[in-house]
């Protein structure tokens, strides 16, 4: 059966970002020349995300409910304190991170491993660095404004004067200037010295026990094998769909996840069986798959791909679609679909 939104031939490389392809960003923030943070890749997977640095590239460029992006750095790498205007979530891939929060880092810490997700609030500072013995991969997913912007990062005063030291200056209107390489200050621009102290006032502050609410352990995620099958794609013999981020969503039958307040998108965990598979069905909403282990077979419109560890593919609405594991050991992806409500799957 032809689907009823038909992909161009070739369209689902497009939509198809492959680990070894990614392309980084070295100079994406603020922060980028400040010993200690200098060693960091960013990088925009769908959407622009909160990039400070006009020349990033941009793996996927069409709407999401969500922006996309991740962080690869080696141990001992920092990112500075910061916070956002939207909901921010981490999915650990690879490495051990140390997560600090606070203007400064002094308010709390917390570490996480593989497969661990957590998802820091609005109006919170916040920093990571890499405590892993080798390179470690973060997967981020930015909730959207009204306009559709991930909106701006608002760095705490002390990155500030450690970028000027380092030549990168930041505009009020969120553009990043290179003075080392040569950039100058447009004669309207207004450099930006980060928040007062009334305004970082106005910043939420968070105990350990508050912010380990906001953390959901890979070990604590729930086994379908030890419970009765429920909603979404748990239907299926070897299908597990685990809520995460997002609430309850009565349109799949599936409750709300650890991380269970409106993000403006849903995260799920699909672990699959070898041999297993999900038949064929559509979808009303942009659906993003991340191989966080093991490898997914994916046929969309009748083109067929597969996605290894590492590998992220969108599914626009209305494709009919397919999932298998052909692989020899578990699926384990990472599953986020636009909107706090998306529909339940139509199967053909």
């Amino acid at each position: 059966m032809q689907s009823a939104s038909k992909i161009e031939s070739g369209s689902l490389d497009a939509r198809t970002v492959r680990y070894r392809e990614l392309i980084p960003c070295k100079t994406a923030f603020l922060d980028s020349r400040t010993p200690g943070s200098d060693r960091k890749e960013n990088f925009c997977i769908i959407g622009g995300g909160v990039s400070e640095n006009s020349g990033q590239h941009v793996h996927i460029r069409s709407p999401h409910c969500f922006d996309i992006g991740a962080a690869r750095q080696p141990n001992g790498c920092k990112n500075s304190h910061h916070s956002h205007d939207t909901e921010e979530v981490f999915v650990v891939h690879k490495g051990y991170w140390k997560f600090t929060w606070g203007e400064n880092g002094e308010d709390g810490e917390a570490v996480l491993g593989a497969g661990d997700t957590i998802s820091i609030p609005v109006q919170v500072f916040r920093g990571f660095e890499n405590i892993g013995a080798d390179d470690g991969f973060l997967l981020s997913i930015l909730g959207l404004q009204a306009d559709g912007s991930a909106g701006h990062v608002t760095w705490a005063p002390k990155v500030f004067a450690d970028a000027r030291n380092h030549g990168l200056v930041l505009l009020e209107d969120g553009k990043l200037i290179d003075t080392a390489a040569g950039q100058k200050i447009p004669p309207d621009g207004v450099v930006s010295s980060g928040p007062d102290p009334e305004q970082l006032e106005q910043f939420r502050t968070m105990t350990l026990s508050e912010m380990l609410d906001c953390v959901a352990f890979d070990k604590d995620l729930a086994d379908a094998s030890q419970q009765e099958p429920q909603g979404g794609l748990n239907r299926f013999p070897g299908v597990e769909e685990i809520p995460v981020a997002g609430c309850a969503n009565p349109n799949e039958a599936l409750p709300k996840g650890k991380l269970g307040w409106e993000h403006g998108f849903q995260l799920r965990r699909l672990r699959m069986n070898p041999g297993s598979s999900v038949p064929v069905h559509t979808r009303q909403e942009e659906e993003v798959i991340f191989v966080h282990r093991g490898c997914m077979e994916v046929t969309v419109a009748g083109e067929t791909t597969c996605l290894g560890t590492g590998d992220l593919l969108t599914t626009p609405p209305t494709a009919d679609r397919t999932f298998s594991n052909p692989g020899e050991e578990p699926l384990d992806a990472v599953l986020v679909r636009g909107g706090d409500h998306p529909g339940d799957a139509e199967y053909v």
